[in-house]
């Protein structure tokens, strides 16, 4: 079982200033960046103590098979790149997604966008070099300017003002959309009937979508529309992040009134990064303090005891929904990789949830050194995902991807076959390639058709244990 370690110091949200951090930007006017902290740590909240343990409460149901996770949205938020239209689309697409996997898991899908926040990224190189001249990462639109360029390249503690209310704005279209009827299941329905129509796998993705339209058929039979029903006209719909820039995080920390426990108010759902999981790190410091649902990123570089080691640290009383595991191995390591982790956990006795991220394992450079993802091979580490878990006798929780409602030509292959000579019709990222919502959907019908297959015999040795 979990340990308790009755030794681990007292905290406070100050105490990751005194560990060991990496993936900072080096501000140059200190005094500047204070300011900010201290302005921001004025303004309201974006989120709230309820919603997040509504979340944690969600997520608790997923580590024991009751649910199923769907994450998605862009790999960085572009401060440019806010009109109402893209966030509704991103939004539209994760809401078909959902409806198609609640249909294969026959269970709840928690639905979480890398939305209204996600500004921040993590770099492998402090620095980049384009001819003679080297300036410094672009660390997102938080930090500093895609522009290469002296002046852009500067991290300016503005952005995080600019970013808070650029999120809030965002926020507050979603929970519209959200509550306002836009997430009326018999629309989004609607919506994936036309894409299974449009789809060149059109008679494969229609045999799953009839069995949508007669399901919904019959509940309309039985009284139950979204006229009668709050739930087939509604939807939960939270935000998350990575929770890579201490500073914002830590003015965004508030006191929960109602329990006097902290929480992190930029999002309901944090996480920690492959790069940043150290357990004597900055990251996980802080993160431990906070009474969020938290994730953390799990590489092929992870040790199964430096892995026990971290959910002892962020969680000690061994809380269901309060560690979501996002595995992030590559197609080619997954099989390899994941197992151990895995085993390790399960032996160990802590209550996770199990995501598969096919994405960050699976960027390829082109001959023409365009940054890329083969469809291929994110289906294959999500199969290989499902199949570790389905040997193991655990639950395989939910996907996380890097997605977008645009119809953009990042990622190659897919229904529509996307080739290298594709990618400059509309490669619009600034960071990684995303799947365009036409491969979004193709990959929820997928894994909807893998989930109606594998849950019952999982379903049932987890009932067992």
């Amino acid at each position: 079982m979990p340990s308790m370690n009755p030794a681990t110091p007292a905290w406070n949200p100050n105490s990751w200033r005194d560990c060991p951090i990496r993936q900072v930007p080096s501000y140059p006017d200190l005094t500047k960046l204070q300011d900010m902290e201290a302005r921001l740590g004025k303004y309201p909240p974006l989120v709230f103590a309820g919603e997040a343990r509504r979340l944690k409460a969600q997520l608790a149901l997923a580590s024991e098979g009751k649910a199923f996770v769907l994450q998605g949205g862009d790999c960085a938020e572009s401060f440019s790149d806010f009109t109402a239209n893209i966030i509704r689309d991103t939004f539209r697409v994760l809401l078909q997604m959902s409806v198609v996997l609640t249909f294969g898991a026959s269970l709840p899908v928690v639905k979480m966008g890398r939305m209204a926040g996600q500004f921040a990224k993590p770099r492998s190189s402090d620095t980049e070099t384009v001819g003679d001249v080297t300036l410094p990462s672009y660390r997102g639109d938080i930090i500093n300017g895609p522009e290469f360029s002296p002046a852009s390249r500067i991290p300016d503690p503005a952005r995080m003002e600019f970013g808070y209310f650029q999120s809030a704005s965002t926020l507050n279209l979603l929970r519209a959309f959200s509550s306002g009827g836009y997430a009326d299941l018999h629309e989004v329905h609607r919506w994936n009937l036309d894409f299974a129509k449009r789809s060149p796998l059109a008679d494969k993705y229609q045999d799953l979508a009839g069995r949508i339209d007669e399901t919904l058929r019959f509940m309309a039979a039985c009284g139950m529309t979204s006229t009668t029903q709050r739930d087939m006209r509604e939807t939960d719909f939270y935000i998350s992040h990575e929770a890579l820039l201490l500073p914002y995080e830590q003015a965004l920390a508030r006191v929960d009134s109602t329990t006097g426990d902290w929480y992190g108010c930029s999002a309901h759902f944090l996480w920690i990064g492959d790069r940043t999981r150290q357990a004597e790190g900055a990251h996980v410091e802080f993160l431990r303090g906070l009474e969020n649902p938290l994730g953390m990123k799990v590489g092929p570089t992870q040790d199964p005891d430096d892995l026990l080691k971290l959910l002892d640290i962020l969680n000690p009383r061994n809380e269901a929904g309060r560690i979501t595991l996002i595995s992030r191995m590559g197609a080619d390591k997954v099989a390899t990789k994941l197992p151990p982790l895995v085993r390790a956990v399960q032996r160990s006795g802590h209550k996770v949830v199990w995501l598969s991220d096919p994405m960050h394992g699976n960027t390829i450079s082109t001959s023409s050194k365009v940054k890329t993802r083969n469809f291929d091979s994110i289906l294959q580490e999500v199969r290989g995902f499902f199949d570790i878990h389905e040997a193991e006798g655990t639950w395989a929780g939910g996907v996380h991807v890097e997605m977008t409602g645009q119809d953009v030509t990042e990622c190659i292959g897919g229904a529509r076959r996307l080739s290298e000579a594709d990618l400059g019709d509309r490669y619009e990222t600034f960071c990684d390639p995303r799947l365009n919502a036409e491969q979004s959907l193709e990959l929820a019908f997928l894994v909807a058709e893998e989930l109606k297959t594998r849950r019952v015999p999982v379903v049932t040795a987890l009932a067992a244990q």
